[in-house]
């Protein structure tokens, strides 16, 4: 099989397509011809020895997959060569196939390709359990998503919409912002070039927000905390921005709002049963058109380092992608 390789810790311009062994599956494993594999930021940290996880060389990265079930472990069940599945793996899934084990892999609903099933799992699992298993999101609230053009963002704007809550949208130009409009934003931010907290005074009336959704990090998480009303949440996902901001632990004191830590693969991993019913909550809001993963960019395997780079560079607005042909 043709996979994308990382054999030494690097930028993604040193990753190497290279014939591989195809795997085999273990007992309680699955192997997943893959159709398509979502493009995450995660992914550019595993390769430079910066992610929570180390795989050994040879790797390929590709946190998660779309595609065909090509053969089960003796010990899995409810799954058969031939299903359409979608899993998370961690890595593994910028190649022709990869394995993943049982119970991180799911059925695709009828309605859903593969393309679609590839930019779902990880950034609508990560902000469903962020915004209702976290900051608990009652309907009437609101809701500021940082990075709201992002993978990540989009979906949270999106879910935040599903679960009846006003959202801001907070991004850094009128074309990033234009898209989260398109996919249910209430209100839009340009931090880009308005103040952040001042902007967040105006649209609530100087109450804040009930919940910040902060997969960016960097400058904006301060004056973000800071326009959280009482009892606020601020949900830390994520440092796209590259810098992990040093909060002054006074500020929650004096707002009485909470800083909550979202790790959406620990959740699935410790919580398989809870994971599995979210995911199919979303897959019913996805049925009845309320979610649309915004795919902006198809790439080739061959061609995942530029898919990378578009990432990194913060060009994207909404999910890249990588096909596999078959």
């Amino acid at each position: 099989m043709k996979a994308i390789v990382c054999e030494a810790y690097g930028p993604p311009e040193s990753l190497r397509l290279r014939e591989m062994p195809t795997p085999r599956p273990g007992p309680k494993q699955v192997l997943i011809d893959v159709h398509a594999a979502g493009v995450n930021f995660p992914d550019t940290l595993i390769i430079q020895g910066k992610y929570q996880f180390k795989p050994e060389f040879p790797f390929s990265p590709g946190g998660e997959v779309a595609g065909v079930v090509g053969e089960v472990g003796a010990e899995v069940q409810g799954l058969q060569p031939g299903d359409r599945v979608l899993a998370p793996v961690g890595w593994g899934g910028y190649a022709e196939q990869v394995l993943a084990e049982g119970w991180r892999v799911l059925p695709i609903p009828a309605e859903m390709d593969f393309e679609t099933a590839s930019a779902f799992v990880l950034t609508y699992g990560t902000s469903h359990h962020a915004l209702k298993d976290r900051a608990q999101l009652q309907p009437g609230e609101t809701l500021l998503v940082l990075g709201a053009a992002g993978g990540v963002g989009l979906a949270a704007v999106e879910l935040g919409k599903a679960m009846g809550a006003r959202v801001i949208a907070a991004a850094s130009s009128a074309e990033k912002l234009a898209v989260c409009r398109e996919h249910g934003a209430d209100e839009l931010i340009d931090y880009g070039r308005e103040d952040l907290r001042e902007r967040i005074k105006a649209l609530t009336d100087g109450r804040g927000v009930d919940v910040v959704y902060d997969p960016v990090g960097g400058a904006f998480s301060e004056p973000a905390l800071r326009g959280t009303a009482w009892n606020g949440r601020f949900l830390v996902v994520g440092f796209a921005a590259g810098d992990i901001p040093s909060i002054p632990l006074n500020l929650p004191l004096l707002k009485g709002c909470a800083i909550v830590g979202v790790f959406w693969g620990a959740f699935a991993r410790n919580e398989p049963q809870r994971n599995a019913q979210n995911l199919q909550e979303m897959f019913g809001w996805f049925r009845q058109g309320r979610l649309r993963p915004h795919i902006c960019a198809r790439y080739p395997l061959a061609e995942a380092a530029a898919a990378m780079h578009a990432l990194l560079d913060r060009s994207a607005k909404g999910k890249i992608i990588l096909t596999v042909e078959r």
